[in-house]
């Protein structure tokens, strides 16, 4: 690529930089645990996650074998029937929660109903609901709903601003529903301080950990946190359309009144009974049938974690990030980009967000390169950093590749400026 005489030793700077780190990495072996094309470089783990070799054997296993040939005896013979609560323990596992408290199935938007929902009638007299302006827009859409449901009032409330209203209202608070990770941004938020802020007024919490399952220790347990749901195909890799999870912390489950009370949550499924009694334990937030070809390849895709702490994975995403952050700053200098994710470590979660007013047709440009991110309404450019399988050569190449976009106006080809429809 062409570079200035002034830019040429930064950038010999940085590839040396991410030579040594990459040859330091502890990680670096597990790439192999992932199916990658060898000319793409891959920054949008954040929206769907690389494939990990383990999992088309698993998928081939189960339908040629398990379902063509076990048919309906595999529900028993292959314990399909367990498969929920057998997979939310391995989520569970990379969210610090002891077995038995975390149940694979359904989508977010399904298990955000539910959990707001069933956190909501835990606290009967309380009015409020709280949620962050910034939301993902599903959760806005659920905790608007559900307030309309149950006569609740939501309360958008950001979450610099939370103690504030807490001091003011926490005794109205019945839940309160807030991502660990800003989807634009990459901001971090201070789990333990936001959980214990709303349980001190009275109120429960609810994490939507969508954006940092599988990135960043969220230690569910140790926090106190009430619930928490995620999705199973960013971080963790699980497939497009991969199941979700919810985490009920065990000194709720036993009053837990699910407000979807589908037959695989009842105490005794196949007694067919017409009253509906709850499972005990977790088993009472199953809901219907689980998809479980798509369940069986998530269970496939946590095999990737095998061997590897949380601490790891998020050192490297810190190291990766901070690295991209700095290469930014050195070689899209005086080009129109900022970067808004926070510099601080502890106030990023596993992405890099930059602003940039051409921000949609640049990630196409980038995408012809063999540079794949996404963009994020109106202005930010999205580069998600999955430890397991991104390189600091792979940081380096983006912006360099970005650069180069911008300098030979390649962003302002028509094909770059028509949108599709998933952007």
């Amino acid at each position: 690529m062409n570079v200035s005489a002034e830019t040429a030793p930064a950038l010999e700077e940085l590839r040396a930089r991410a030579s040594a780190l990459d040859t330091a990495d502890p990680l670096a072996a597990q790439r192999e645990r992932f199916v990658l094309p060898d000319d793409i470089v891959y920054l949008d783990g954040n929206s769907l996650g690389a494939l990990p070799a383990a999992v088309p054997g698993a998928l081939a296993d189960v339908v040629h074998r398990q379902w063509g040939t076990g048919l309906i005896r595999s529900w028993n013979e292959h314990q399909w029937w367990q498969a929920p609560l057998r997979v939310g323990d391995l989520i569970g596992r990379l969210l610090g929660a002891a077995p038995g408290q975390t149940v694979a199935g359904d989508s977010t938007t399904v298990q955000l109903f539910n959990g707001l929902t069933a956190a909501a009638r835990l606290r009967p007299g309380r009015r409020l609901m709280l949620t962050d302006p910034g939301h993902f827009p599903t959760d806005q859409y659920i905790a608007d709903s559900v307030a309309r449901l149950l006569g609740l009032e939501v309360r958008w409330v950001a979450v610099d601003d939370l103690a504030r209203c807490l001091a003011e209202q926490g005794h109205e608070v019945a839940v309160a529903g807030y991502s660990p990770v800003d989807y634009r941004t990459g901001e971090l938020h201070d789990m333990a301080a936001v959980t214990s802020a709303v349980q001190e007024a009275g109120g429960l919490m609810l994490w939507d950990l969508c954006h940092a399952a599988g990135a960043l220790p969220v230690r569910l347990d140790e926090l106190g946190v009430d619930l928490a749901v995620g999705c199973g195909y960013k971080f963790l890799s699980g497939g497009p359309g991969a199941p979700a999870f919810i985490y009920i912390a065990r000194r709720h489950q036993a009053a837990v009144d699910q407000p979807l009370t589908g037959w695989n949550g009842h105490a005794e499924p196949f007694g067919l009974s017409g009253d509906y009694t709850p499972a005990p334990g977790v088993e009472r937030a199953r809901i219907g049938t689980p998809p479980i070809l798509s369940l069986l390849a998530l269970e496939a895709a946590l095999t990737a974690f095998d061997g590897i702490d949380m601490e790891q994975i998020r050192a490297k995403s810190l190291s990766l990030t901070g690295f991209f952050t700095d290469c930014a700053d050195t070689l899209l200098d005086e080009l129109g980009f900022t970067v808004v994710t926070p510099r601080e470590p502890h106030r990023r979660g596993s992405q890099v967000a930059l602003r940039h007013p051409d921000a949609y047709p640049l990630v196409r440009a980038l995408a012809a390169r063999g540079v794949i991110g996404d963009m994020r309404a109106p202005d930010l450019l999205r580069f998600g950093v999955n430890a397991l399988y991104v390189s600091h050569r792979d940081m380096l190449t983006a912006v360099r590749h970005l650069r180069e976009a911008v300098a030979h106006g390649e962003h302002r080809d028509p094909r770059f400026l028509r949108r599709a429809a998933v952007t």
